[in-house]
């Protein structure tokens, strides 16, 4: 398998800590010059600069991925940082768990501005400032879109329509040269998942997942550079469940 993104320059939102600092890091490790977009700004230049101190090569973005302009600034930025765009990830959510019923507004308009919103600005900022390459886009999915499970309505709503968005994309945009693929993590405690996700919560997911543990956030990065990569350049349209086999067991 080819490792060498050396050519590769890739935007990632949500990349200051968790599977989208992950993917960044790794990313960087392979050779791809990446936008570390975070809205948090320490997070942001703390992944920056451990990649740069690792001999990589990173930008620093304190941004909101829901934000369009913000979007659009953060892909010029570093196209005139590194050249032209070659991909985008988009791993930017806001989350919150809870029963139906008790879904607010605000809540669900933030998470929908977040995960749907800032998908699309990520790919149009893409798409303005690729160059003649071949580019991928990588959206984060999750089980939820295939499986019933309490208390994540918006959730699912918000990574069900990201599913269908990728698909579409796909047909779309695979004649631009542009392939358009997500990756559906299953159960990974991360430090945002574990700020709503308790230790009984982890332990039932531990149980459920047929390898019988939770994943790591390098194994979600990696499925996510593989997409990114050249040996994926005959796949587009597809959702990676790198979920430890939860959704086999349950469809």
């Amino acid at each position: 398998m080819s490792e060498d993104l050396t050519d590769q320059v890739v935007l990632v939102t949500g990349a200051g800590r968790g599977i989208g600092g992950a993917t960044a890091r790794l990313l960087a490790a392979r050779g791809a010059a990446v936008g570390v977009f975070d809205i948090a700004a320490e997070l942001a230049h703390a992944t920056a600069d451990a990649i740069t101190a690792s001999g990589g090569k990173a930008l620093p973005i304190v941004a909101d991925a829901s934000d369009r302009k913000a979007v659009f600034a953060a892909a010029a930025s570093l196209s005139a940082a590194f050249g032209p765009l070659t991909g985008v990830v988009n791993d930017a959510i806001f989350i919150r768990y809870g029963p139906v019923e008790g879904v607010e507004e605000e809540v669900l308009d933030r998470m929908f501005a977040v995960g749907i919103k800032g998908a699309f600005w990520g790919v149009q900022a893409l798409l303005t400032h690729r160059g003649e390459k071949p580019a991928s886009v990588v959206n984060l999915a999750s089980p939820v879109a295939d499986l019933g499970t309490a208390n994540t309505s918006s959730y699912t709503a918000v990574k069900g329509a990201i599913v269908a968005l990728t698909r579409q994309l796909a047909v779309e945009l695979g004649p631009r040269g542009v392939r358009v693929n997500a990756v559906a993590p299953g159960a990974v405690p991360t430090p945002g998942a574990r700020a709503i996700v308790d230790e009984a919560g982890y332990a039932r997911r531990r149980a459920q997942t047929p390898l019988g543990r939770l994943g790591e956030e390098a194994e979600i990065a990696a499925a996510i550079a593989f997409l990114i990569g050249p040996d994926a350049s005959f796949i587009t349209g597809e959702v990676l469940h790198a979920d430890g086999g939860i959704t086999a067991k349950s469809m």
